[in-house]
């Protein structure tokens, strides 16, 4: 029998609510997700907040960019009110924030935007949280930063983020994968939902002990080849649809 995989709610109920907003964590836990996934990104003056792109204009208002602006800058912007009148004033979060509001027994997976720069604000903000290692998951694409987290915070789990392009061939191959995986000390893959994720690949990171996550995965069809696989998590703008579309038990705290 396949594994259940974990349903992770990719910046949050996203599909329903304003993405990366904490409005968008509860509604995915209210739907039974498993844990969220979000992105984080260091200010100027070295607090960590949650956005996706590096300035503000789609899902904030304003010209700011995140890296050239101050927390108190950034708070006073609308990250809500893009997706409907309902999510006017909400804000962006800042990592703390995001932490407190983790229910018991529930993951977050943090995916860095920013470089090794913001390693000593995450660290810090890290241990003020609490919360145990194995309920954090670091992902990043830049594999240098995935090597610096395992260095600087070697009890937590990181995993590389990858995405795949068709050339006459899948680039970065399955072989360049796994080479890059052992370089870095890497935990797993955060892969990409492609065909060269599939049992051959599934097996090689299994045989080695490592984890495997799916990004974004809206369709229930897309979802249940993965959970055949047997992949630790799925993530999706839709968690409340996708884990009735499969029909999974909610996991227990």
């Amino acid at each position: 029998m396949p594994s259940t995989p974990l349903i992770i709610g990719h910046r949050g109920a996203s599909r329903d609510a304003p993405e990366n907003t904490l409005a968008s964590f509860r509604l995915a836990f209210a739907q039974g997700a498993d844990g969220i996934e979000a992105d984080f990104r260091l200010t100027r003056d070295g607090s960590i907040v949650c956005l996706h792109d590096s300035g503000t204009s789609r899902t904030a208002g304003g010209d700011l960019t995140v890296a050239e602006s101050t927390l108190a800058e950034l708070r006073r912007l609308d990250a809500g009110s893009w997706k409907g009148d309902q999510w006017r004033g909400e804000p962006i979060p800042t990592l703390p924030q995001v932490l407190e509001l983790l229910p018991p027994g529930k993951k977050l997976l943090i995916e860095l935007k920013s470089g090794v720069e913001i390693l000593d604000a995450l660290a810090a903000d890290l241990a003020r949280a609490g919360i145990s290692e194995e309920r954090i998951r670091f992902l990043a694409f830049d594999h240098l930063l995935v090597a610096a987290l395992k260095e600087r915070l070697p009890g937590y789990r990181a995993c590389w983020l990858c995405d795949y392009r068709w050339r006459g061939g899948w680039h970065p191959s399955r072989a360049e994968v796994l080479s890059r995986l052992a370089a870095i000390g890497a935990d797993g893959l955060a892969s990409r939902d492609r065909a060269i994720l599939d049992a051959s690949l599934v097996g090689e990171l299994r045989a080695r002990g490592l984890e495997i996550h799916v990004w974004t995965v809206d369709s229930a069809k897309g979802a249940a080849r993965l959970r055949d696989l047997g992949v630790d998590s799925i993530m999706t703008n839709r968690p409340g649809w996708l884990r009735r579309a499969l029909e999974l038990p909610r996991e227990k705290p």
